[in-house]
């Protein structure tokens, strides 16, 4: 039986998916309103970075176009402030960074090539019955607008309903990087963390930054300033809350060569407030949409999870495809056992360091303490990136994190 599949999105979610269709024989339409060559051309879409277990799934579609080896890093250091508290973790296998302008547009490419298609324009909800009476599942994978509010919010693991965060995230020349090619996680107690990513870009390598600022704290500045409107004026801000709040990244800063690498398309500012929505509804013919990506789970990009979530649930959800014939409610059950654990666990995780970053409890400040200590705890950490579920089953509980910790005592990195 041929199967028909629409997709709503081409982001990491909705092109992972297409192209492991396309892998199966299986017919794909991924919607979107841009085109490869307006993808190159907008402004910065964010700044991520794909973890070993995403860039592996990449090389099974056969869009490893840019090596971990060659364009990856192998590291995350991490500076804790204002006493400078550094340490470092190491990752069993690189990640990487590529400007999503890049990343995208190379992959819509690939998905035609391989026989998917492309519809380009705008949809809108009054769209899906038509839609739904052209496929046998629609997957929408975009988490903004009018689609994304066809999933209803799930408000167990959904806390909030506003941002945690003024958020700024761009991509900047002028950075030295470090000897060992890492992420660095900069925290400013009680004021934001910065988060520096090496990052390929037209240019070659730069420094993308994911800057998030706590609300009332000096950093916010950063995200309420436009840069347009004065940009020599805002590279002059952001260097002074630099030198203050984030000085193991200030003095790599070359001060007359620190920009955006090309302009005012390299920054965003604004918020986002973490939500889990229901993963499917059926729509009035009984043709069942389902969600994907940031449609099912949006996080704040405190902990880089969201690409690499999605990028995981779009091959789970391309497997039962693949491996089904009948796509009903219990379908997504099917899916939802499988892809649960990993996206309830990166939202929670996320949520979990945003509040704990923001106001340490007792367990995290021991738990704190005993990473700034290095050695196993902190590579378990810095590798659990590529598997939120297992940080979130050490982190759930004081109980979990004081077994956890115990595991570590043995080499200097855990509780005395």
């Amino acid at each position: 039986m041929s199967k028909r599949i629409g997709i709503i999105g081409a982001g990491t979610a909705g092109l992972h998916l297409g192209l492991y269709l396309r892998r199966h024989g299986v017919e794909a339409t991924v919607f979107t309103d841009r085109t490869p060559q307006e993808q190159r051309g907008s402004r910065i879409l964010n700044t991520v970075s794909h973890h070993a277990v995403t860039v592996e799934r990449e090389r099974g579609l056969d869009v490893d176009h840019w090596p971990a080896e060659e364009y990856g890093y192998t590291q995350h250091q991490y500076r804790v402030g204002p006493e400078p508290l550094r340490f470092e973790g190491d990752l069993h296998a690189p990640s990487r960074s590529v400007d999503y302008r890049i990343y995208l547009p190379r992959l819509m490419e690939d998905f035609a090539e391989r026989g998917g298609e492309f519809e380009f324009g705008r949809l809108s909800p009054d769209d899906l019955p038509a839609l739904a009476a052209r496929f046998d599942l629609l997957v929408v994978c975009t988490g903004r607008g009018p689609f994304a509010e066809m999933f209803a919010r799930d408000p167990e693991p959904s806390p909030f309903t506003s941002p945690r965060r003024a958020l700024c995230a761009g991509i900047f020349t002028g950075v030295a990087q470090q000897p060992t090619r890492a992420v660095t996680f900069h925290i400013s107690p009680g004021a934001g963390e910065m988060i520096e990513i090496p990052t390929w870009t037209e240019g070659g390598l730069a420094t993308a930054m994911v800057i998030e600022n706590h609300f009332g704290s000096p950093l916010e500045a950063l995200a309420a300033t436009p840069y347009a409107d004065d940009p020599g004026a805002y590279v002059r801000l952001m260097l002074d809350l630099y030198r203050e709040h984030y000085p193991g990244c200030f003095e790599r800063i070359d001060v007359n060569g620190f920009d955006l690498a090309n302009g005012p398309k390299d920054i965003i500012q604004g918020g986002v407030t973490p939500v889990v929505r229901r993963s499917h509804t059926v729509l009035d013919d009984g043709t069942v949409a389902i969600a994907l990506g940031d449609a099912h789970s949006t996080v704040d990009p405190i902990v880089g999870q969201g690409a690499n979530m999605a990028s995981y649930a779009a091959w789970i959800l391309g497997e039962e495809i693949v491996a089904r014939e009948v796509y009903d409610e219990r379908f997504v059950e099917h899916v939802d056992r499988r892809r649960g654990d990993r996206v309830l666990s990166a939202s929670r995780w996320s949520n979990f360091m945003l509040e704990n970053l923001t106001a340490p409890t007792p367990q995290f400040q021991e738990f704190l303490g005993a990473l700034g200590r290095g050695g196993s705890l902190a590579d378990e950490f810095t590798d659990g990136f590529n598997h939120p579920e297992r940080l979130w089953d050490a982190l759930a509980t004081p109980e979990r994190t004081r077994a956890w910790l115990a595991r570590h005592s043995g080499d200097g990195s855990g509780t005395d």
